[in-house]
C-alpha cells in the first residue's frame, strides 16, 4: 500500500475507513479490550470526517494541508499494535516527573506484552526527523532523541513486575543512520527502515547531536494529545494547520531546497531494515506473593470439578457458573510455575482460621499442601505502602500487611481483591500483581446445595 503522503483524497478516506475496520480486529484478537480503543477510534473518525467534509467541498484545503493530516501517525499507530503480542492499551498517558521535579504526562502509542513493551509509532519523513535532530527545525519541533530522553526517564518510574519498560521508536518513513545509532546507544530498540546520510552541508551541533534539547519550550512539549472525548472529533479540524508532531508538514520540493536542506537523507539506500520481532523477550519476575483470595482459590472444591451445583447462597452459584465457563486453577498453575512462592504470616494466620471454619475436608488436605510449597516470611510492608496508603473502606491493614510484603520482596502479588488494588493505585500506589476470578470455601455448603 502506497504511503499516506502520496495518497490521494479518496485513498485517504478509504485508507481510514480500512484503519476503523483494523482497529476492531485488534480488539478481536486480545483477550480483553484494549485500553484506549475508543480514543483512536474517535481520532480515526474526526480524520474521516474531516476527509468527508474536504471531498463534498465543505472545507476548503491546500494540497500541502491535506498531505499533512493526522492519518500517516494514527496509521502508524495502528500498524505497530498489529505487529505485538498482548497490546494493553494505546493511546496511553503516562504521568512521571522530570529530572528537575517537575509534573508531566507522556503518550505512548502503543502498550504491548502486557505492559512490558511501549512503542512510540512515528510516520515523519527521515529527513524532516534528522534535521531537527540538528536543531534546524521549526520553533518548538522537539527531536526524537529528546523524545527518547523523555520516554527513558517515564519508563524509569513506571516499572511492571520490577522491570523498566522496553521502548520502541517505531519509524515507517525511515530514520537516519546516526539518528538510529543514537537511539540505540540510548537503550531505544529501533523499527523500520535505517537510510543512509549522503552529504553533510554543515556539521551539527554536538550538543545537539547528544540529544540534548535546545529550549525550556521544547523540553515541555507533549507529542500527542489525547482525545478526552468522543464529542471532541467534531473540533479536531476546525484548523487548517491542526495536525499531530509525527506527521510529514514537510513537502518532497522543500527537501531540495538549499535553504532548507541541510544533510541529504537518502531514503532509497536502505543500510538496514528492521521489523518487529515475531517474539520479545521480557523480563519476568521469578517471586509470587500469595494473599488470602489466592490461598482459598486454589484449595476451593469449586477449582477442583465441584462446581456443578446451584447453592443456596446466590455468590457461591455464581462463581460455580463462571468456575464451569473458564477453570481458574490452571490459569493460577501456570503463572506460580517456575516461581518461588511466597506469603506473609498475616496472610496465612487469616487463612488458616477461615479454612478451620469453612473448610472441608478436601479443602483442608489441599491447603496443607499448598502451604508446604511456600515460604512463609514476617510481615515486612516496604515503605511507600506504609508511608504513602491511608486506612478506607478498601484499604485495610490487613491487605497492607500483605500487598506491602509483596512489594518489600519485589515478588508479584496473587489476588482476587481488585477492589484494593484499585483503591491503592487511587493513593498513587500501584503494586505489581496478578489478578484472578474469586473462588469460595465450597465444600463444607455441597450437602445443602443442588446437584446440576
Amino acid at each position: 500500500m502506497a504511503s499516506p503522503s502520496v495518497l490521494s483524497l479518496q485513498d485517504r478516506i478509504r485508507v481510514a475507513k480500512e484503519l476503523l475496520e483494523r482497529v476492531d480486529k485488534l480488539c478481536s484478537r486480545q483477550t480483553k479490550d484494549v485500553e484506549g480503543r475508543a480514543k483512536l477510534c474517535s481520532k480515526l473518525r474526526a480524520e474521516l470526517k474531516f476527509l468527508q467534509k474536504v471531498e463534498a467541498g465543505k472545507v476548503q484545503i491546500k494540497e500541502s494541508h491535506l498531505q499533512s493530516t493526522n492519518l500517516t501517525h494514527l496509521r502508524a499507530i495502528v500498524e505497530s499494535a498489529e505487529s505485538l503480542e498482548g497490546v494493553a492499551s494505546v493511546l496511553h498517558v503516562f504521568a512521571y516527573e522530570s529530572p528537575d521535579g517537575l509534573k508531566q504526562t507522556l503518550v505512548v502509542d502503543v502498550v504491548a506484552n502486557n505492559g512490558h513493551t511501549w512503542v512510540k509509532a512515528i510516520g515523519r519523513k527521515a529527513e524532516a526527523l534528522h534535521n531537527i535532530w540538528q536543531g534546524r527545525g521549526q520553533y518548538g519541533d522537539k527531536s526524537v532523541v529528546c523524545q527518547a530522553e523523555d520516554f527513558l526517564e517515564a519508563s524509569r518510574q513506571q516499572p511492571v513486575q520490577y522491570s523498566n519498560p522496553h521502548i520502541i521508536f517505531a519509524f515507517y518513513n525511515g530514520v537516519s543512520s546516526p539518528m538510529a545509532d543514537r537511539l540505540r546507544e540510548m537503550g531505544i530498540s529501533v523499527r523500520g527502515d535505517i537510510v543512509a546520510v549522503n552529504t553533510v552541508i554543515d556539521e551539527p551541533d554536538k550538543e545537539v547531536e547528544d540529544g540534548s534539547c535546545s529550549s525550556e519550550e521544547e523540553q515541555g512539549v507533549v507529542d500527542h494529545e489525547p482525545v478526552e472525548d468522543e464529542e471532541e472529533e467534531d473540533e479536531h479540524h476546525d484548523g487548517e494547520d491542526e495536525v499531530d508532531d509525527d506527521d510529514d508538514d514537510v513537502d518532497d520540493e522543500d527537501a531540495d531546497d538549499p535553504e532548507f536542506m541541510h544533510t541529504r537523507v537518502d531514503r532509497d539506500t536502505i543500510v538496514e531494515r528492521l521489523s518487529f520481532p515475531t517474539e520479545v523477550k521480557v523480563d519476568v519476575c521469578n517471586r509470587a506473593n500469595l494473599d488470602i483470595t489466592t490461598l482459598i482459590t486454589y484449595v476451593s472444591s469449586l477449582s477442583h470439578g465441584r462446581c456443578h451445583f446451584a447453592f443456596k447462597e446466590q455468590v457461591l452459584t455464581e462463581q460455580a457458573t463462571q468456575e464451569r465457563q473458564e477453570k481458574v486453577l490452571p490459569k493460577l498453575e501456570e503463572f506460580m510455575q517456575g516461581k518461588e512462592l511466597f506469603a506473609c504470616e498475616s496472610a496465612v494466620h487469616d487463612f488458616r482460621v477461615i479454612l478451620d471454619t469453612l473448610g472441608g475436608p478436601g479443602e483442608k488436605a489441599r491447603a496443607e499442601e499448598l502451604l508446604a510449597r511456600l515460604k512463609v516470611v514476617p510481615d515486612d510492608p516496604s515503605e511507600r505502602t506504609t508511608s504513602r496508603l491511608v486506612i478506607s473502606s478498601k484499604v485495610n491493614r490487613r491487605s497492607l500487611m500483605i500487598f506491602g510484603t509483596g512489594d518489600s520482596l519485589r515478588a508479584v502479588t496473587m489476588t482476587a481483591n481488585s477492589g484494593f488494588v484499585r483503591a491503592a493505585a487511587n493513593q498513587g500506589v500501584r503494586y505489581s500483581v496478578f489478578i484472578h476470578q474469586p473462588r469460595a470455601l465450597t465444600e463444607g455448603k455441597e450437602w445443602r446445595a443442588i446437584p446440576l
